[in-house]
């Protein structure tokens, strides 16, 4: 099978086919990121990269025959944690790229993935693929909440099964978690600020020494006297950012937090253990927080088993 993989970051989307057993022949990604091409190529040598999304099948005209078209164009316009300016965000935009080689390449099997968007943004997308989007969080696969829309054309009778995976499974040490699931890493993760703004603004994920009493964690939102309240326990889901320092901070009520590791970030995504080694702890999370819960994408592509 010959892939092409737009905006292909960390070629989550070539780890999911090797997950999912489907054998490629060739795998074209096109991407500008120099670090995450840099992981990219250190975990698969034989892929074949194009460069800017812009220039593919318009600068190289000997593309091969494409079997597959697979991409998560910028979603910064439609997330519903951003401006929502959709169409009108300059990184949203670069969706009609993928329309273009879309309709260029004229792929059998085709996947797009976004987050959730505004329903009009939702139809513009649905008319112009001519499907309708699968939504999947990828809390059914991993320690995450990370809600996703997928369309594709590859067949797909039911979602994944829940493997049970909770955030206290994946962490390195003896901290503790306030939630069963964390919240989405995304690509701002390294990020710093308070705690407060961590938890009720920016939903960055911490995780707290196991001296953490009970009664400083208490369901609901938002921080009182008593403590830091937690809504639920999957983990907000991975982003772009994160920040080096004040890995550990402790507080007059007795306990130390600290930010997830990049290690431990790779296992909310369901990539393999420091597959993005090799660059800042600041760029592995970024490109994690930009990158596909593999599991998830991994179940989708099983359905080219079946066709």
């Amino acid at each position: 099978m010959n892939v092409l993989s737009l905006f292909d970051g960390i070629s989550c989307g070539r780890l999911a086919l090797d997950r999912a057993n489907v054998t490629v022949d060739t795998y074209l990604a096109s991407e500008i990121d120099r670090y995450a091409i840099n992981v990219a190529k250190s975990n698969y040598p034989d892929t074949i990269h194009l460069g800017n999304v812009c220039n593919v099948g318009k600068c190289d005209a000997s593309l091969p025959e494409i079997d597959l078209l697979i991409g998560g164009s910028p979603c910064q316009g439609f997330s519903f944690a951003g401006k929502q300016l959709n169409f009108d965000d300059p990184r949203s935009q670069l969706f009609f790229e993928y329309v273009r080689v879309l309709k260029q390449t004229k792929p059998k099997y085709f996947l797009l993935e976004n987050v959730r968007m505004k329903q009009e943004s939702m139809d513009a997308i649905t008319d112009l693929l001519g499907v309708e989007p699968v939504a999947i969080n990828s809390n059914l696969v991993s320690a995450q909440n990370r809600y996703r829309l997928y369309w594709t054309n590859i067949p797909m009778d039911e979602l994944p099964d829940d493997k049970g995976i909770m955030l206290k499974d994946i962490i390195e040490d003896d901290y503790v978690t306030d939630r069963d699931k964390s919240h989405c890493i995304d690509a701002n993760y390294f990020k710093g600020g308070n705690l407060k703004s961590y938890f009720e603004k920016h939903r960055r994920q911490l995780v707290f020494s196991d001296n953490l009493q009970p009664k400083i964690l208490q369901r609901g939102r938002g921080f009182n006297s008593g403590g830091i309240k937690a809504k639920d326990g999957k983990t907000p889901s991975l982003s772009t950012s994160s920040w080096e320092h004040n890995n550990h901070l402790t507080f007059d009520e007795g306990f130390t937090w600290r930010k997830l590791t990049p290690l431990e970030c790779e296992r909310l995504q369901t990539v393999p253990d420091n597959y993005t080694k090799g660059v800042s702890n600041t760029q592995r999370y970024k490109m994690l927080g930009n990158g596909w819960t593999v599991d998830v994408v991994a179940h989708i592509f099983r359905g080219l088993h079946e066709s």
